[in-house]
């Protein structure tokens, strides 16, 4: 049976829309290639400043403001405790090491005692000593060689200055090779005025003093450190002690006012750790050290509500900032937190392209610089399709959205000015997704109300049909959009390579037309142009 050429040329044609059609059917359903993880960005908000455990600081100014006696805050922090008495002690506070020189002085006349127990006077003013101790007497002006240690004691009534800072009580002087070591020798209850006031503001009402004054006392006496010759730091390794320039007035009453009196457990001294605010919380003990303590457990706490720290953040990191902080090798894909039951976190585990580690929640806190543990990492981040998108094709952009209110993936052109494409859609682990249909090369990215993930580029090509055209040696295409006047090349395979054998301009209607001098495999492209990636189409076989 033989047919027509017409018939043939209509057959052709017939048969080519048909492909066409069966290769555009993959364009109603979204592209589900695998993305490339993009960078993250990590929304970091938190709750409290400090440790958590033991006293609120802020919570002891409220409920001191809600009419509530010290006895009763430090019953409320420190859970089956109860008040008793200390005795008078003396303690050794390290104020230096490693200095190669001190300068010492008095008001009024003063004494040293060397370590082979002889007291040398010395007259008003200022000596300094270097570690072979030549210690200069009111006996004239000669310099006599002292014994290490040399303990240097006040005149009456008069702090001694070291190094232009005042102290009650003594101060030690121990050589240490090419250096000397400073200990203050003082009573524990004029060690204190100069550790209330810069552990908590003096303008506090008196029962919150009152009750740091205890808590500071408690800690001292059962925090003394074993194996030294002193028993006390005097920074954040003990209690911040800056002597008598760290005074005040009403601190100085407070611990006046509750003289001896410390916390005791069972009858012993409790270790009363304090900070400044809880967020609305204490912890445990056991969450924050490892170690449980029965006095020591996560309380409610109300009151604290009046600090800047109860609520902070929101902090923004990306993801190299979190990778070099935290001195990961690899990029940072992920962070998650392990909770404690008082909210803090334990530990966290953080994705990275080479897989999974787990951190202690104090690293993360140290290394980005944050008030607490008690912290919500927000996380968001929009993968990278691996491939261009054909124009009116439905393509799932993914990537995380957790622990943020209300995320919305927005588009831009030029990154200039975002537009709301529409929420972004996420599951319980975070991940999320939402269905998009470009219809140019747009940037994209995840947002949320004062945070959005860095953005990523979807290219677009425009879409390029090549069929045979009614003629011999004749090819036919349409694109879409319409790019009116934009180039075609048509393109023939010579062995493993395409070689542009034509040039054509797309007409009005979106359509072009192509006549070849030969038979052979044939393809359209169109160069990236007007906001669309380049497009090419499929071989074609051509034929007589």
């Amino acid at each position: 049976m033989s047919l027509a050429w017409s018939t043939v040329v209509r057959l052709l044609t017939v048969c080519s829309v048909l492909a066409a059609l069966a290769a555009g059917a993959a364009w109603a359903h979204p592209a589900q290639s695998e993305a490339m993880p993009g960078e993250a960005l990590f929304v970091v908000s938190g709750r409290g400043w400090g440790h958590g455990v033991g006293m609120s600081q802020y919570g002891a100014y409220g409920m001191a403001n809600a009419g509530q006696t010290h006895e009763e805050i430090l019953a409320h922090y420190y859970s089956g405790t109860e008040l008793g008495q200390a005795a008078t002690k003396q303690v050794r506070v390290l104020l230096a090491e490693g200095k190669p020189a001190v300068t010492v002085s008095s008001a009024k006349p003063f004494t040293a005692l060397d370590a082979r127990g002889e007291t040398f006077k010395l007259a008003p003013g200022a000596i300094v000593l270097r570690p072979k101790l030549m210690l200069p007497t009111v006996d004239g002006p000669r310099l006599v060689k002292v014994a290490s240690p040399l303990l240097i004691r006040p005149g009456k009534d008069t702090p001694l200055s070291f190094d232009g800072v005042q102290y009650r009580g003594s101060l030690e002087l121990a050589a240490q090779g090419q250096f000397l070591r400073v200990v203050n020798f003082v009573r524990l209850d004029a060690y204190l005025p100069g550790v209330v006031a810069n552990e908590m503001p003096h303008t506090w009402p008196s029962e919150a003093l009152e009750a740091q004054a205890v808590a500071a006392r408690s800690y001292a006496l059962a925090n003394l450190v074993k194996g030294k010759p002193f028993d006390l730091y005097a920074d954040v390794r003990s209690q911040v002690y800056r002597g008598v320039a760290g005074e005040k007035p009403r601190t100085t009453q407070a611990v006046r006012a509750t003289a001896g009196q410390v916390v005791l457990y069972g009858g012993r001294l409790a270790t009363t750790y304090y900070f400044s605010t809880s967020g609305g919380r204490t912890a445990s003990a056991a969450d924050v050290f490892g170690t449980p303590v029965p006095y020591l457990l996560s309380r409610p706490d109300p009151w604290d509500k009046a600090s800047p720290h109860h609520m902070w953040g929101p902090f923004l990191f990306g993801a190299r900032t979190i990778q070099s902080k935290l001195g990961i090798d690899d990029r940072v894909l992920d962070a998650v937190g392990v909770p404690t039951p008082s909210g803090r976190l334990r530990s966290i585990t953080v994705q990275t392209d080479a897989g999974a580690s787990t951190l202690p929640a104090a690293l993360l806190r140290t290394s980005l610089g944050l008030r607490s543990t008690w912290v919500t990492i927000g996380v968001l981040r929009l993968d990278q399709p691996h491939e261009t998108v054909v124009f009116g094709s439905p393509l799932r952009l993914t990537g995380l959205a957790r622990s943020l209110p209300a995320p919305m993936l927005s588009s831009s052109p030029d990154g200039s000015r975002w537009t709301e494409v529409g929420p972004f859609q996420r599951a319980t682990s975070g991940s999320a997704s939402l269905v998009v249909k470009p219809e140019r090369t747009l940037r994209y990215r995840v947002e949320v109300e004062g945070a959005a993930s860095p953005a990523i580029l979807v290219e677009v090509a425009p879409r390029v049909q090549l069929t045979r055209g009614i003629g011999t040696l004749s090819l036919a295409g349409t694109v879409r959009p319409r790019l009116s006047g934009a180039p075609v090349f048509i393109e023939r395979r010579e062995g493993s390579t395409w070689r542009r054998v034509a040039k054509k301009t797309v007409d009005a209607a979106g359509a072009f037309r192509a006549d070849v001098v030969r038979e052979g495999e044939y393809r359209a492209s169109i160069p990236a142009t007007g906001g669309y990636a380049e497009a090419v189409t499929a071989a074609l076989s051509v034929a007589g």
